[in-house]
C-alpha cells in the first residue's frame, strides 16, 4: 500500500510542508517562515502551485526533488543514493509503504502538528533495497533529516554515497561557509550561488579546522541581523560533505552527508546503513540561524549548567615538564585567583617525555610520578578545585609498548605504514580487542583517581586509514567507535565532562557536541584571533560550549603581546579558563586576573546562558557582540578594537536586542582595568593619572545612582538599539564592555 499524505510541521516561527503523495519519497514544498494553520486544500494548492511547466529539452513530466533526490525522476543533480551490485541496481526507484509521526502510524491524510518526527518507509523491490527517511522539526525550529538504506537482496550491495538535500528558493543568490587552518579556525568566505556545484569535501577523518561548518544560502547582502537565510550542517565527525548545487533549470539545493571511501560500506543481506543527520536552519539574519542551533543544544537533557567552573590548563605553563613542585605551586596560584578546575595536559603517561613516544600506553609514568597522580590530585581537591586529565585515545606512537605488541592495531592500507604526523599513527578502535584495550585503560585511570573532566585530543588526520588485515577503509567504523567510547566512559562515571579537542578546533560539529560537553575552539589563544574564531564558532554552538581561555601576555602561537584587559575581555564570553604560568605572573597581574575571574562568576548565568547578538558595523576594525538575558532584563556588550581605523571617531554604537518598550541604564564595566581612552561624556567618569584607570567602577556606584546621569545613561531599548551611544576611542587590540540593565 502506497502513502498519499501531506505533512505540516510548525515550531518557533518556522514551517515545513512535506509532500508525501502518490507513493513518492517526501519532498519539501516549503521550508521557511511560519504560514499559520493550513487546510488540506491549502496544502494541495501549495503543491500544485509549485509544479513547474514541462519545457523543451527536459523530461516530459515535472521534476520533483525529494529530500533524497532520485535520478530516475529526471533530476540531473547529485543523486541521494549512489551504489550498485557490480554495476546493477544503481538507480533505485523507491515507492513509499508507510508513514509514521512520532512512531504512530498515519494513514492518507493531512498531518498538521507542532514539532515532531516524521518517518517514511519505502522500497524498490526490483533493486532489492529498502529505505527509511526521517524528517524532524525540533522545538527550536531546526530542521533535520536522516536516511537508512537496507539491502533486501541476497547479493551484497556497495553503497558509495548517501546524501540528503533541501531545496532553497532562487532569491537565495549568495553562499557563505567557513574555512580555516590550525590556529585560525572558522574563517568566513562568501561567493555567488551560480550554476554548478559548490562542494566542500572533508577527507581528514575528523571534522577539520577547515570544515565548511555551516553552508548558508541567502538573499543579497545578508548579515547578522538581516536577510533571509537557509543553512545546512552535516552532523558528523568523520569524512563528510556539504554542497550547494544550482542546475541550469534554476533548481537549487543545499545538501550533505558522510563521505564514504571506496568499498567502505558493503551491505550484506538485511544489513543497513544510516546516514548522519543533515541539519537545516532558517532565519532572518545569521543570528537567527545560530539561535536555532543554540536552543536545540540547550534543550538536550545532558546540557551543561551555566555555572561552568573556571578552568586552568597547564599545557602552555609546563608543556611536557611535569614537576610536582612546579605543578603544586601553579595549583596554589590558580586557587588564589578563583580557579575551580585544574587540568593536567599531555606528558603524564608511559614514556611520554615529548611528542615522539608513549601514545597508546595509558598508565601513569612511574618515572615522572613515582607516587602516582595522587599527590597532585589530592592537593588540587584540597584547594577546592576539580581535577581534569588529558587523553588522546585514538592515537598511537610507533614508539610505544602498545604498538610493539600489536602492530596490526595501526590503521593502514597497501602493505605500508601511513605517513606519520606529529610522530604518531591512528589506533584502530574498529577492532574489538583494540577498542576494549583503550576503554579498559581509560576506565582504570578514571576508577583510581578523582577525575571530573577529560580533555580529549585528536592531533592528526586519518591518512591511509585502513583496517587490518584487509586494509579496507575504516574511517566510518572509527568515527562510530569514538562516539561509543565517549558514551561508555560517561555512563560509567556520571558527572564526567569531556572536551572535544582536535589540534584545537578540528572536531567541532553537532554530533560530537551531542556526546561531549564543550569544544576547544583553537590552540591559538591570542585574543585578537579569538575575537574572530569565537564569533564564528558561535554560528553553531552557544558560548557555554566554547573553551575560552585567558592566555599569557605573549601568545605562544602568534608571538603577539596583549594587555590582560584585552585577553580577559575576549575570553569571558565563553567557558572561561586560563592558559598561563601563573607562578610567573606579577602581583598586580594576579590581582587583575582575580578581578576578571570574579566578574565572570558574578555574570556567569548571563554570559553563558544569554542570547548571542553579533553586531553589524560599517567599520570592520571594530568587532562588537553581546549576550542578552532571556527576559531582556540585562545584557553585556563588548566593543573590541581589532585594528586601527582611518576614522578618528566612530560615532554612535548601537546596543541591539533589548526590549524596545523598557528603559535601561547603560554603563561601562571593569573601568579600573580599562585601556587608556578618551571617555565620552555619557560615561560620567574622570580618568586618573598616570595609570590610565578610572575613578569609578560599577561596583562603586550605589544602586540609587545607577539610573541617573551621574554615571552612565538611561534610555529606552528602542533608543539604544536604533540610535546608540558615542563610542569611546581607544588603542587597537583593546576592548570595552558595557552593561545594560532594565530599570523598570
Amino acid at each position: 500500500m502506497t502513502v498519499d499524505a501531506c505533512v505540516v510541521l510548525r515550531a518557533a516561527d518556522v514551517c515545513i510542508v512535506l509532500d508525501v503523495t502518490s507513493g513518492r519519497l517526501p519532498a519539501i514544498v516549503h521550508w521557511g517562515a511560519d504560514l499559520g494553520p493550513l487546510t488540506s486544500d491549502d496544502v494541495r494548492a501549495l503543491i500544485r502551485g509549485g509544479v513547474q511547466p514541462v519545457v523543451s529539452n527536459l523530461v516530459d513530466e515535472p521534476i520533483r526533488v525529494a529530500v533524497l533526490p532520485e535520478h530516475w525522476t529526471g533530476w540531473v543533480g547529485r543523486p541521494g543514493v549512489s551504489g550498485s551490485r557490480a554495476g546493477r541496481d544503481w538507480s533505485p526507484k523507491f515507492t513509499t509503504t508507510s508513514l509514521r509521526f512520532e512512531d504512530a502510524p498515519v494513514g492518507d491524510a493531512l498531518i498538521q502538528r507542532g514539532p515532531g518526527l516524521v518517518e517514511v518507509d519505502a522500497v524498490d523491490a526490483e533493486a532489492g533495497l529498502g529505505l527509511t527517511v526521517r524528517v524532524e522539526l525540533t522545538g527550536s525550529g531546526l530542521l533535520r533529516s536522516q536516511a537508512s538504506i537496507t539491502n533486501l537482496a541476497e547479493q551484497s550491495y556497495q553503497l558509495d554515497d548517501l546524501v540528503l538535500a533541501y531545496p532553497v528558493p532562487q532569491l537565495a543568490t549568495e553562499l557563505l561557509d567557513l574555512a580555516g587552518r590550525w590556529t585560525k579556525e572558522r574563517v568566513p568566505q562568501r561567493r555567488a550561488f551560480t550554476v554548478g556545484t559548490h562542494l566542500r569535501e572533508n577527507r581528514k577523518g575528523r571534522t577539520g579546522p577547515d570544515s565548511a561548518y555551516l553552508l548558508h544560502a541567502g538573499t543579497p547582502g545578508f548579515d547578522f541581523a538581516g536577510g533571509e537565510i537557509w543553512a545546512v550542517h552535516t552532523g558528523w565527525s568523520g569524512n563528510h560533505t556539504h554542497y550547494a548545487e544550482r542546475l541550469y533549470t534554476g533548481d537549487q539545493v543545499l545538501g550533505g552527508g558522510e563521505l564514504l571511501l571506496p568499498g567502505e560500506i558493503v551491505l550484506a543481506h538485511e544489513q543497513s546503513y544510516t546516514s548522519p543527520w543533515l541539519y537545516g536552519s532558517y532565519g532572518i539574519g545569521l543570528d537567527a540561524v545560530a539561535h536555532r542551533f543554540h536552543a536545540f543544544l540547550r534543550a538536550r537533557r545532558n546540557h551543561p549548567s551555566v555555572h561552568r567552573p573556571v578552568t586552568i590548563n597547564v599545557w602552555e605553563a609546563v608543556y611536557f615538564d611535569h614537576d610536582l613542585a612546579k605543578l603544586l605551586a601553579l595549583a596554589e596560584a590558580a586557587a588564589s585567583v578563583g580557579v575551580e578546575r585544574f587540568v593536567l595536559d599531555d606528558g603524564w603517561f608511559g614514556a611520554r617525555r615529548d611528542d615522539h613516544a608513549g601514545l597508546g600506553d595509558w598508565t601513569v609514568s612511574a618515572d615522572v610520578w613515582p607516587g602516582g597522580l595522587h599527590p597532585l590530585i589530592n592537593r588540587v581537591n584540597e584547594l577546592g578545585m576539580q581535577f581534569g586529565l588529558w587523553f588522546e585515545p585514538e592515537m598511537i606512537n610507533p614508539d610505544s609498548d602498545a604498538a610493539r605488541a600489536h602492530p596490526d592495531w595501526v590503521m593502514a592500507t597497501g602493505g605500508r605504514q601511513p605517513v606519520e604526523s606529529r610522530f604518531q599513527q591512528v589506533i584502530n578502535l574498529g577492532i574489538p580487542d583494540c577498542y576494549a584495550y583503550i576503554r579498559d585503560a581509560m576506565m582504570a585511570i578514571l576508577d583510581e583517581y578523582n577525575i571530573a573532566y577529560i580533555k580529549w585530543d585528536h592531533n592528526r588526520d586519518l591518512i591511509d586509514a585502513g583496517s587490518a588485515p584487509s586494509g579496507r577503509p575504516g574511517v566510518h567504523e572509527q568515527t562510530v567507535a569514538y562516539y561509543r567510547l565517549v558514551d561508555e566512559l560517561k555512563a560509567a562515571h556520571p558527572g564526567l565532562e569531556i572536551e572535544s579537542c582536535s589540534s584545537g578546533g578540528g572536531r567541532v560539529d553537532i554530533e560530537a557536541m551531542l556526546h561531549t560537553d564543550r569544544i576547544w575552539v583553537s590552540d591559538c589563544i591570542d585574543p585578537l584571533e579569538r575575537q574572530q574564531m569565537n564569533r564564528w564558532t558561535q554560528q553553531l554552538l552557544p558560548p557555554e560550549l566554547l573553551g575560552s581561555h585567558i592566555a599569557s601576555g605573549a601568545s605562544h602561537t602568534t608571538g603577539r603581546s596583549h594587555t590582560l584587559n584585552f585577553r580577559a575581555a575576549s575570553a569571558v564570553f565563553g567557558h572561561l579558563g586560563i592558559e598561563w604560568d601563573l607562578t610567573r605572573a606579577s602581583a598586580a597581574e594576579l590581582v587583575e586576573l582575580g578581578a576578571w575571574v570574579g566578574f565572570y562568576k558574578e555574570h556567569r548565568p548571563l554570559l553563558l546562558g544569554g542570547e548571542v547578538v553579533r553586531i553589524d558595523l560599517p567599520d570592520d576594525t571594530v568587532t562588537a557582540h553581546g549576550v542578552i538575558a532571556a527576559d531582556r532584563s540585562r545584557a553585556i556588550y563588548s566593543f573590541a578594537e581589532v585594528a586601527r581605523s582611518p576614522i578618528v571617531l566612530r560615532g554612535r554604537m548601537r546596543f541591539p536586542g533589548l526590549d524596545p518598550e523598557r528603559r535601561y541604564w547603560v554603563a561601562p564595566l571593569m573601568l579600573e582595568h580599562a585601556p587608556v581612552v578618551e571617555a565620552p561624556q555619557w560615561w560620567g567618569v574622570e580618568q586618573e593619572q598616570p595609570n590610565g584607570g578610572y575613578s569609578q567602577h560599577l561596583s562603586d556606584i550605589p544602586p540609587r545612582l545607577r539610573a541617573t546621569a551621574e554615571f552612565g545613561v538611561e534610555l529606552s531599548g528602542a533608543a539604544l538599539g536604533q540610535v546608540g551611544l558615542a563610542h569611546a576611542p581607544t588603542f587597537p587590540e583593546t576592548a570595552i564592555l558595557y552593561l545594560a540593565e532594565a530599570v523598570d
